[in-house]
């Protein structure tokens, strides 16, 4: 029984006869009977057959003539360009691509290195799956240790990187480079005479050597801790809390210098550090606020008996100058008719007299009551 096979231009043939392989046909119209096959295949896909292997079409001059084979190891990537682009990207196997109308060529690449060669284009990553590839960003005011398979590497910059997925494992540490800030809160330390405080302290700092504060110190920050608390028990346990309360900037400095001295040990840039707060018991608190108010309205006494003198020496010298000098005297005499007519809506004379005259002796019968 004959059936007909029509190739179109975009298709090849591939023609069987009792199950083995007999040639490649073209575009075209076919017939076929009870013993031989045609195997339609897509020109714009892969060579590929579900009767035969790959190897037995190559073997077939016509079939090889018109076909870009590439073969792609263990280990290694192929880079798929068609036509000067990049396709898609071959894992290990052999390939064949029908070359009708297209160009296929391939850049060949090894990953047994996770490391990617600097010739693969960095644009082809945002084209293939991610599963082919680790991609690792470091931030502006980062770095951040490379290792493969827990062996160091480098450090990396701030910037995009890309390795090969492969038998080694990638692993990467971040390091932030920007100054950081450290809180001790609420310790509780005895001064010399006994008195409980609770001290908050800051510190500042700027990592140094990215690769030795993980491979040579454990936690660098809980010792950089224990370091600050301990310089703080051994300041303020040799004074008293007056003594602490007036010299905060004493003990400051006694736990900065004292950090600074193990920067080499901590691996770290000590920038600053200071008392945050210096936090008293309550009944302290209470005590100490009494002699505050007390303090102060003994002050405010002094200065309102200052005024007090001041004042009254003012008045003696004025009396003194109106004393000796009647023009004065008239004048202020004078000065205090000009107040009295201020608040006075209506004023009335009787008798004779001039009016300066009456009005004086109005202010002096006002005196004499």
């Amino acid at each position: 029984m004959f059936k007909k096979i029509i190739i179109q231009e975009n298709e090849k043939g591939l023609l069987f006869q009792n199950g083995k392989y007999m040639k490649l046909l073209g575009a075209g119209k076919y017939y076929t009977f009870s013993d031989r096959e045609i195997e339609v295949v897509n020109a714009a896909e892969p060579l590929a057959s579900d009767r035969c292997a790959l190897d037995i079409l190559l073997a077939d001059a016509a079939v090889a003539k018109q076909v870009s084979v590439v073969e792609v190891a263990d280990e290694q990537l192929a880079l798929h360009f068609v036509n000067g682009k990049f396709a898609d990207v071959l894992r290990h196997g052999k390939y064949a691509f029908w070359e009708i109308t297209d160009r296929h060529t391939y850049q060949m690449v090894d990953i047994a290195d996770p490391a990617v060669d600097a010739s693969v284009p960095t644009y082809i990553f945002s084209k293939i799956p991610s599963f082919y590839y680790i991609r690792i960003d470091v931030a502006e005011y980062q770095k951040a240790r490379l290792y493969f398979n827990q062996k160091f590497q480098k450090i990396l910059e701030a910037g995009t990187y890309y390795f090969w997925r492969n038998s080694v494992k990638v692993d990467v540490g971040f390091v932030d480079t920007r100054l950081t800030q450290m809180d001790i809160t609420g310790q509780e330390i005895l001064t010399r005479d006994k008195v409980s405080l609770r001290v908050n302290f800051v510190c500042n700092y700027r990592v140094t050597d990215y690769v030795k504060i993980l491979t040579e110190i454990d936690d660098f920050e809980e010792q950089m801790h224990v370091a600050a608390q301990l310089a703080l028990r051994e300041y303020v346990g040799k004074y008293k809390l007056d003594e602490i309360l007036e010299n905060k900037d004493g003990l400051s400095q006694y736990v900065f210098e004292n950090l600074k001295a193990k920067e080499n040990t901590f691996f770290v840039e000590i920038v600053s550090a200071g008392v945050k707060d210096i936090i008293l018991p309550g009944e302290i608190r209470d005590i100490m606020n009494t002699v505050l108010i007390a303090e102060k309205r003994a002050q405010a006494n002094v200065i309102s008996r200052r005024e007090e003198v001041a004042s009254t020496r003012s008045l003696l010298n004025t009396a003194k100058l109106m004393e000796e000098n009647q023009t004065l005297y008239k004048l202020k005499e004078l000065e205090f008719i000009e107040r009295i007519c201020e608040n006075v809506g209506n004023i009335t004379l009787n008798g004779s007299g001039d009016v300066l005259s009456q009005l004086a002796g109005l202010f002096k019968e006002q005196n004499a009551s």
